[in-house]
Formats: structure tokens, sequence, C-alpha cells
């Protein structure tokens, strides 16, 4: 796949999942519990201890996913990523190298920014969409008003969006969001109803 046609496959579903935890195994079931509860795509944070193997593993075990590394911060960590078989990089703020390591294997970037400022720079840099963070410092209406100046930001929420209120960050132009605990925890079956119950209500937002 092109990195276009990962940024179209990762966002299709107007959310994809965020795992971190206290290790590979954990991560891995985070992880697993989501994309067969019929989620596309996940992000595996680095902050995990064992996440590049948490990739990998999972990459064997669900092989029509999309799995991702988050907090990237550098072009080393870009690149162990990308061998582990991370199929899209995600950073909490914006780092060239990152998004320059991630083109140079054709996997896409989405870098970290939370001012209208840092989205410009990033899409300088050439950020395949940015990752607005932590979105619970702001509000759908804030992002509404930022992409009446900047219509072409490819903008994901991440941090904090809820099953609640991601459909009003879709609807304020947002491409997608970012979900971690209030998908993932509790368990497996707690996260099948829950991603049942979001992408009912993302459906409605579109």
């Amino acid at each position: 796949m092109y990195r276009w046609e990962i940024v179209q496959a990762v966002t299709a579903q107007r959310v994809f999942g965020i795992v971190r935890g206290g290790g590979a195994k954990e991560a891995v079931a985070a992880a697993e519990a989501v994309l067969d509860a019929g989620l596309h795509a996940v992000e595996v944070a680095l902050t995990t201890p064992g996440a590049l193997t948490a990739i990998a593993r999972v990459r064997e075990t669900r092989t029509g996913a999309l799995v991702g590394a988050g907090t990237v911060l550098d072009a080393a960590a870009a690149r162990a990523a990308v061998e582990a078989g991370a199929r899209f990089l995600v950073s909490p703020s914006l780092h060239p190298e990152v998004i320059r390591t991630g083109h140079r294997y054709g996997v896409p970037v989405f870098p970290g920014v939370a001012t209208p400022t840092e989205m410009v720079r990033a899409m300088e840099e050439g950020a395949d969409a940015l990752k607005l963070f932590p979105a619970s410092a702001l509000r759908p209406s804030w992002l509404a008003g930022v992409r009446s100046a900047l219509p072409q930001a490819p903008v994901i929420p991440t941090g904090g969006v809820t099953i609640e209120d991601a459909p009003e960050w879709i609807a304020a132009g947002a491409v997608a969001c970012g979900m971690g605990a209030s998908l993932t925890s509790r368990g497996a079956t707690a996260a099948g109803e829950r991603v049942a119950a979001l992408l009912e209500r993302l459906a409605g937002a579109r």
C-alpha cells in the first residue's frame, strides 16, 4: 500500500484504537480485543515495555489489521517500529526526523500538534495527518474554528476523546479520532460493546 492508501484505511472508520500497558502480553490482548470488536486499525504506544514485540505479534495474529506505533520521538524509534511491522507512526509532538524516516520506508506519520502554527509547520514538513493532542484541553468548537482557516488540515484528536464526544469532533471536521482507555479498559467484552456503540455513533456523524 502507498502512504495515502494507508492513511485512508486508518481513518476510514473515523477512529482507531490506542494501546498502552504494562507489557507486551497486555498490549497484544488489548489490541486484539478492539480489532476483534470491529476496528480496523490500532496503535501500540512505544511507552509500553516490549511494544515492538507486541506490534510484531499483532501483525502475525491479525494479518488484515493496520497496526501502528505511537509515542515515536526520534528517527531510531521510527526505524525500529517500521522494522517491527508498524504501518503508521504517531508522535505526541512534531519531530521532522520521524516524518523523514517514516516516509523513507513508505510509512505515513501523524505528528502531534496543539496550535494552528504547529499544524501549518507539520504540513510543511510533510505530515500525512495531524494528531491534535491532548484533545481534552480543547473543544470540538475550537477545531471547527481553526478549520475555517485551515480546511486542508487532516486533524485526528487524541488524548481524552470519549465515546460521547467523538461524533462532535468528527462533525467539527476531524478526519478520525484516536482513542485509548475509553475503549480498551475493563477487558475484551467491554471493549467489544464500546467499539460497537462508538461505530454506530460515528456513522451518524459523517
